[in-house]
């Protein structure tokens, strides 16, 4: 079965309001995220799972997220394949930063990307 092209979309593209799903590891949410995203590190996902069927049961969009767009484009490509609405943001934290995106920390220090 090919899905065609994987569904992606530029960091500055993300709607301010859009539903971030952060698949990076706890130190690299740590170190800054986007605020209000749902965290998930790809390691835990199968097991989570419910928790982004939840978040998207109103039939939002999952505007996936990693460092640099490798991880995330895995789990896109997964929801895709289980019917749910999910785009892989290109670049990942990186594009995201260097789009001046906001990014925050629940430490209430600078926000960087590792």
């Amino acid at each position: 079965m090919n899905l065609g092209p994987l569904p992606s979309v530029d960091a500055a593209a993300v709607p301010a309001e859009g539903f971030v799903l952060d698949v990076r590891e706890d130190d690299e949410w740590a170190a800054g995220h986007v605020e209000g995203a749902l965290h998930i590190p790809m390691s835990d996902f199968v097991a989570r799972f419910g928790e982004v069927t939840e978040a998207v049961a109103d039939g939002r969009t999952a505007y996936v997220m990693c460092r640099v767009g490798g991880r995330s484009a895995q789990v896109t490509q997964y929801l895709v394949r289980q019917g749910i609405g999910a785009v892989n943001i290109d670049g990942g934290m990186q594009a995201w930063d260097r789009a001046g995106r906001p990014m925050v920390t629940d430490s209430g220090n600078p926000a960087f990307v590792l």
